[in-house]
């Protein structure tokens, strides 16, 4: 790689960890809400809701193509976001 390369490779870079920290940010800021949402939840049964998870996906992928992101890499975000937070919900469950 190129001096000047190598320049502008770190310079994105740093970009992109700066995004990674607002990103994070945003993570805790979900988090807060599904506890709150959780919290409502009277059986470990509501956890899992198909038709609002593929409503979800649907805007996703909508979105994605509006905005000229490829649906595949947001569906995947998603997907994963959503079943770490069904993880997260299973574990946090209290019986009320």
């Amino acid at each position: 790689m190129s001096p000047i390369n190598k320049i502008k490779l770190n310079k994105l870079r740093k970009s992109l960890d700066k995004l990674d920290n607002s990103f994070i940010k945003l993570v805790k800021k979900r988090t807060t809400i599904v506890k709150k949402v959780l919290k409502l939840k009277e059986n470990k049964s509501q956890i899992v809701d198909k038709k609002r998870i593929k409503f979800i996906l649907n805007q996703v992928r909508k979105k994605s193509i509006k905005n000229k992101i490829d649906p595949k890499v947001t569906n995947r975000i998603w997907k994963n976001m959503i079943l770490s937070y069904i993880d997260f919900e299973r574990r946090n469950f209290k019986k009320k």
